[in-house]
């Protein structure tokens, strides 16, 4: 039951987010993110500093958007503070979330693939992301979280 009402408070959470992305004529990723980042709602607790570790779901969401788009969670972590998501999201534990489930990728590569300056405040942004990446590692709860 208590999951049942996890999952609702979720996706009533990851609605505004999705449009939030869905309505940026602007910016193209967004939209194009917007399903892909649905796979993250199981992380929701863990980023937003609810939760101790992620889960196996939140782990494997993650692996999917890493499958499909890298570029998908550059685009979540450059806009973590965008008041349109109506969420608080923790941008360490978001940029250390692959490692954290034992999955690779090279924060600093969100640079490239976000045609970022190289000497912009956000790519010094993901440059001190992947700092706090290298060497951080827990392993995610199978079950309930903590």
């Amino acid at each position: 039951m208590e999951s049942k009402r996890q999952s609702l408070t979720l996706a009533f959470i990851l609605l505004p987010m999705l449009l939030g992305f869905a309505r940026s004529d602007i910016n193209q990723d967004k939209a194009e993110c917007a399903t892909q980042l649905a796979a993250l709602a199981p992380c929701l607790l863990y980023v937003g500093n609810q939760a101790k570790t992620p889960t196996v779901d939140c782990c494997g969401g993650i692996k999917q958007v890493l499958d499909k788009s890298k570029k998908c969670l550059c685009e979540l972590l450059k806009d973590k503070d965008d008041p349109s998501l109506g969420l608080k999201i923790n941008g360490t534990r978001a940029a250390t979330l692959p490692s954290t489930c034992h999955l690779p990728a090279n924060i600093t590569d969100c640079v490239s693939l976000l045609h970022l300056a190289p000497n912009s405040q956000d790519a010094k942004l993901f440059e001190g992301y992947q700092k706090l990446e290298e060497g951080h590692a827990t392993t995610p709860t199978s079950g309930e979280l903590e």
